[in-house]
């Protein structure tokens, strides 16, 4: 990839700060070497130098930038340049708020996908865009459903076969059952096999070819 934003790894801490403050006047022109910057920064932790003992209040002293921005600047420098190798002209062609949109779902997505996104990013005006993201994530959460449905339907058949009852006097024997549980502890056990049953379901995702 060619590499036109500033080197920053051959700037002393100061000088990074100065461009920092510099640069952040015209965020959207230089999202990506403001990125790279506050990467390192980060990174080095080089705020300590300047008395802070967190990045968020580093920046949010210093720049007046919210802890939020910072850390959305860093992961689009960190996702889009660092891991991807993505063309710089190409990022700033899409721009930093689109970028913020394919985000998230770049991060998760394996590596044909992601590039998917970004060829969608830079064709795709913001509106079509965030239109086509909603239509991705309802999809999403309607073959999720789909498969939490399967599960609940096949417990259902294992638990009535078991008593060979109707699902009415099922729920009933169900209710006996919980009636005088642990409250706390059930929760606990439905939130840790939910946890696991939903990791198990995006390892899947990202196994599937």
């Amino acid at each position: 990839m060619r590499k036109d934003y500033i080197r920053s790894e051959d700037m002393t801490p100061d000088e990074k700060f100065n461009a920092v403050a510099n640069l952040s006047q015209k965020l959207e022109d230089n999202f990506i070497t403001l990125g790279e910057l506050l990467s390192d920064i980060k990174r080095g932790k080089l705020f300590i130098f300047k008395g802070y003992e967190s990045f968020k209040d580093f920046i949010e002293s210093e720049y007046k930038l919210s802890g939020t921005l910072g850390g959305k600047l860093v992961q689009t420098f960190d996702l889009f340049i660092d891991e991807m190798d993505v063309d710089e002209g190409t990022l700033k062609d899409i721009g930093f708020d689109r970028l913020q949109l394919i985000r998230p779902l770049v991060k998760k997505a394996d590596w044909t996908e992601r590039d998917a996104w970004v060829d969608l990013a830079a064709e795709m005006p913001m509106k079509d865009l965030r239109a086509h993201i909603k239509e991705y994530k309802e999809q999403s959460k309607e073959d999720e459903k789909d498969l939490k449905k399967v599960f609940v339907d096949q417990y259902m058949e294992k638990m009535l076969a078991w008593f060979n009852c109707s699902r009415t006097d099922l729920n009933f024997k169900l209710a006996l059952y919980f009636q005088d549980a642990d409250e706390e502890s059930v929760k606990k056990i439905v939130k840790e096999r939910q946890r696991a049953f939903e990791t198990e379901l995006q390892t899947n995702n990202e196994d599937t070819p």
